[in-house]
């Protein structure tokens, strides 16, 4: 439970709102915590996002981390809500969190998605992705997008692809061997 004194009265940037048939893209809220904290413990979620779960402190640096990129630098991640039982079920958006990584892919919004395990397969991620390209297309000057997606989770790479998202690069991030992915805004057909 977080501590009501903390709460400011001044108003907070606006996150903009995106709507699917399915899900609701919003900012995130302090009640997201619970749910983001159990997704973020599930095996089957962390399995391809280094491979450890993170602990509820962690998950809430996380959240916090996501409003704060969006006052930065104008955009950020959206907590992904389902339309149909108004449950949090995971994130999709855009960072440049600077990474140490080779190629070098500061400066190119960075696309990602990670969605809860109990709601996988049900196409919810390409809803999202959808979603937060569009906006992309709308507010980003540049042409180019780029992910990171470890090469063995499938299911991500077949969203990215959909997208039409191509290979550039294999390196290691964190020690964890990933595969880099870019896309041209000109062949956007958007899935």
């Amino acid at each position: 439970m977080l501590n009501s004194s903390l709460q400011l009265t001044s108003p907070r940037m606006q996150v903009p709102v995106l709507e699917t048939e399915r899900l609701l893209l919003r900012g995130y809220r302090p009640d997201d915590l619970l749910e983001f904290a159990a997704m973020s413990a599930d095996p089957d979620f962390y399995r391809y996002l280094g491979g450890q779960p993170i602990s509820r402190e962690e998950a809430w640096r996380r959240i916090l981390t996501q409003q704060g990129h969006w006052a930065l630098m104008g955009f950020g991640f959206w907590a992904v809500e389902e339309k149909s039982t108004t449950r949090f079920i995971g994130s999709v958006g855009f960072a440049d969190f600077n990474r140490d990584i080779k190629p070098c892919i500061s400066g190119v919004p960075e696309i990602g998605w990670a969605l809860a395990p109990r709601v996988h397969g049900q196409g919810y991620a390409t809803e999202a992705v959808r979603a937060a390209l569009a906006w992309g297309n709308r507010h980003f000057q540049s042409n180019e997008t780029v992910c990171i997606i470890d090469s063995d989770n499938l299911p991500s790479l077949r969203v990215a692809e959909k997208f039409g998202y191509q290979e550039t690069a294999r390196t290691t991030y964190k020690e964890q061997p990933i595969v880099v992915f870019t896309r041209q805004r000109e062949a956007d057909a958007l899935g």
